[in-house]
């Protein structure tokens, strides 16, 4: 697209209120356009509508009248998580009218440099302590996207002294045309998403869209031990700063020394960042890092790659490093009840997610998993089942799946918890049958595999019904 200014007298569509939906429609407004929202909720599940309205934006809702989209129509802006099936956006593309996220609105209003974190797992824990890293040294950063605040209204208030640091979706990044970040990381990838992608060719190319226009004086960051990542290189025209945690490189950010597949030791690891004159700064010792999880390790690599390559200094970065305690709902302890510990991460949507939170502990876990049906045959899981997990609760559409597979990893304390006419008694159900099964010394961790969308709004509704269960034993 080109800059919003330049629609000034042009018909412009919103598909999808929420957050970034008000906040594309107020600036695509300010700027002249003549803005349409249109949202398939009910009005009054639209309370947005009666502000837009008193702005002078026409407001749709209840459906996707048939004339919404028409040749007339110059842009159309979609909130990321609307299909591209669904028929607005399809009559769009067919007309040739361009369809983009809010990401590429933000883009175009945006004085501060871009700092574009993507990856299946670990965005918004990076992303936080990106955010943390630049404010520690000075760099005045702005935090935002798919983490919290739309990026249209953070870009709005944002000039060139800042870093505008944004976690970003696949859902986000596929509606983008010139979007350029000055940084561009991608942490790892792994199946998730394939509902909404159709298949991992179109997930891994949304993703790509990241590096796509990116070129001298930008910076990609992109996870070394994973090959998916590497296989983008050849692609990107972009500075490359790789980080590793399996590898010592000839530049980047990696752990010193390295990790060694799945093998358990006790070597006094630090991260390190060798330069490309080959000296090296020690930046913290792996065991002073404030989050547990070798996963998490690789996140503090990232996490210190961008902000190097954003003019942080290294010997800077300890501090946000050492005392940030996590995300809520990322592998996020909860309490100690008769010795036994109770975590909540619910943001584990994949297989992927919870087999890294599994390999965080060295205690026996008693897991409660399960919930959106995807596809997926969660046979991923098998293996790490089989090493770290003492009993399993399913739940949701996908329990069936996963007590499946646990079965075939010799899990001989298997419970598949009824639905119940309430979700949040499902799931309270789940926490007691896991709090039964576990002993002293044991985990019990919630770490689902699967979106929440069987049962719950979202992730984040799933994590504190879950804790609230917890406290409540």
């Amino acid at each position: 697209m080109k800059h919003p200014e330049s629609y000034r007298g042009q018909e412009v569509i919103v598909l999808g209120l929420a957050k970034s939906g008000v906040q594309v429609a107020k600036v695509m407004h300010s700027y002249g356009a003549v803005v349409t929202v249109n949202d398939q909720k009910d009005r009054d599940q639209c309370p947005e509508a009666g502000e837009l309205e008193s702005l002078g934006i026409t407001v749709i809702c209840g459906g996707h009248p048939e004339n919404l989209v028409h040749p007339g129509i110059s842009l159309l802006v979609k909130n990321p998580g609307i299909p591209y099936k669904v028929q607005p956006i399809q009559k769009a593309l067919e007309l040739g009218i361009e369809v983009v996220t809010e990401v590429e609105v933000a883009y175009h209003i945006c004085s501060a440099p871009i700092i574009g974190i993507t990856g299946s797992n670990g965005k918004t824990t990076t992303t936080t302590w990106v955010g943390q890293m630049l404010e520690e040294a000075g760099m005045r950063p702005i935090v935002a996207g798919n983490i919290g605040t739309p990026l249209c209204e953070a870009a709005q208030n944002a000039d060139a002294s800042n870093w505008m640091v944004t976690e970003l979706s696949s859902f986000q990044l596929k509606g983008t045309e010139e979007f350029r970040p000055r940084i561009g990381c991608l942490l790892n990838v792994a199946e998730t998403h394939l509902d909404y992608h159709g298949g991992m060719e179109d997930y891994v190319s949304s993703k790509a869209k990241m590096f796509a226009n990116m070129g001298e004086g930008d910076t990609a960051v992109l996870n070394w031990d994973d090959s998916t990542c590497r296989e983008l290189v050849p692609y990107i025209k972009a500075k490359l700063l790789p980080f590793s945690t399996n590898e010592e490189l000839a530049e980047g950010v990696y752990v010193s020394p390295p990790y060694v597949a799945d093998t358990e030791d006790n070597l006094p690891r630090k991260i390190v960042y060798r330069d490309e004159q080959g000296r090296v700064t020690d930046i913290i010792p792996v065991r002073e890092v404030g989050i547990p999880g070798r996963f998490n390790i690789a996140n503090a690599a990232a996490a210190c790659a961008i902000s190097i390559a954003a003019g942080a200094p290294a010997v800077r970065l300890s501090g946000p490093l050492s005392s940030f305690r996590g995300v809520e709902h990322r592998l996020e302890y909860v309490m100690d009840l008769h010795g036994v510990a109770y975590y909540n991460n619910s943001k584990a949507t994949n297989s992927k997610a919870t087999t890294m939170a599994l390999t965080s502990f060295h205690q026996p876990i008693v897991l409660i998993a399960g919930g959106l049906d995807r596809g997926s045959d969660y046979m991923e899981l098998l293996p790490v089942l089989s090493e770290r997990v003492k009993a399993v609760v399913a739940l949701g559409q996908t329990a069936q799946k996963i007590a499946k597979v646990s079965e075939l990893a010799g899990l001989k304390h298997i419970v598949v918890v009824d639905n119940e006419e309430d979700a949040a008694d499902t799931l309270r159900a789940a926490v007691k049958q896991a709090a039964a099964a576990a002993g002293p010394g044991d985990i019990v961790l919630l770490s689902p595999a699967c979106a929440s969308w069987d049962m719950f709004t979202s992730y984040e509704e799933r994590g504190r019904i879950f804790k609230e269960a917890v406290h409540n034993l």
